[in-house]
Parts: structure tokens; C-alpha cells; sequence
């Protein structure tokens, strides 16, 4: 599988990861049974996806990638979802999530496979 297979399961991983978190704040601590139908779907589909992404991407760079760009994807959807405005302490920890998932892909993953050959 290419790199770039990997990297769109990574993203069909985040966008099942944003729906099943969102699934389940509309599942009212999993009293309504069709978010809450959605949200154990969702959630098993993305863990698929993730072992997918893991057989090309070192687990420890595919799990702090999903779950910085997951994050950052549910914040967005609960601004326009659900009205929820971070602070200014937020955005500024958003920010470093941001730069963290940069930093870890392209530099890590590079660094790795040069020292596995």
C-alpha cells in the first residue's frame, strides 16, 4: 500500500473519528438509540481504518496524527454545530496541536524509514 493510501485512510479514520464524537454528544450519554447506533459504527469503522493506516505509518505517529487532526476537527464542528466558541486559551493549544501533527509526520516518519534501511 502507498504512503498516500495510508494518509487518505488516516483522513476517512479523522472524519469517522469527528462523527462518532459528534454522534455521541447527540446521543444524550447514549439514551437515543439512532446517535447512539451511529456513534458504535462510526467509532468501529474508524478503529478499522486506523489498523489500516498502521501497516504502512509506525503506530505511535498514525494514533498522535488521528487524534490532533480529530480534535482539531471536532472543535471546528462544535463552533458550527453545536455554538460552542473556544477561548483564547483554546485556539492557543489548538495552534500547538497543529504544529505537533506537522512536526510529527513529515520529520518523524522521514526519520524512521532513513534508519530502518
Amino acid at each position: 500500500m502507498s504512503l498516500a493510501t495510508s494518509y487518505g485512510f488516516l483522513i476517512l479514520a479523522v472524519l469517522l473519528g469527528v462523527t462518532s464524537n459528534s454522534f455521541a454528544k447527540s446521543a444524550e450519554g447514549f439514551t437515543l438509540l439512532f446517535p447512539s447506533i451511529i456513534t458504535g459504527i462510526t467509532i468501529v469503522a474508524c478503529m478499522y481504518a486506523l489498523s489500516i493506516v498502521m501497516k504502512n505509518i509506525p503506530m505511535g505517529i498514525t494514533y498522535a496524527s488521528f487524534a490532533g487532526l480529530t480534535i482539531i476537527a471536532t472543535v471546528v464542528v462544535g463552533i458550527f454545530r453545536f455554538d460552542q466558541m473556544p477561548n483564547l486559551y483554546s485556539i492557543i493549544g489548538l495552534v500547538f496541536i497543529i504544529i505537533g501533527v506537522l512536526m510529527v509526520n513529515p520529520v518523524s516518519y522521514t526519520h524512521l524509514r532513513a534508519h530502518e534501511t
